[in-house]
């Protein structure tokens, strides 16, 4: 997740979410490695879809969340996954 500044995004998500609001996180990850990503929503239902030749997966997610910095402390989590793509 390259050129991540989470000021920058707080700035955004708090200018177009009213929170508490719904918000989809989307991600790619190598199929080995989807059960790392459903970790991170463990009380959410997640969606996955293998690719073509399926040694990727794409992984989406939509939860309620309380504020902007929920949302960056998720997306911080994820970056510790070898990786990973967030959309």
């Amino acid at each position: 997740m390259q050129n991540f500044t989470s000021e920058n995004f707080k700035e955004k998500l708090e200018s177009s979410l009213n929170f508490p609001a719904l918000y989809m996180f989307k991600f790619i990850v190598e199929d080995k490695k989807q059960d790392e990503v459903k970790k991170l929503f463990p009380r959410h239902e997640v969606k996955s879809k293998a690719s073509s030749k399926g040694k990727y997966v794409s992984i989406t997610a939509q939860v309620m969340m309380p504020s902007s910095d929920a949302i960056i402390e998720i997306y911080l989590e994820a970056a510790k996954i070898e990786g990973i793509i967030a959309l």
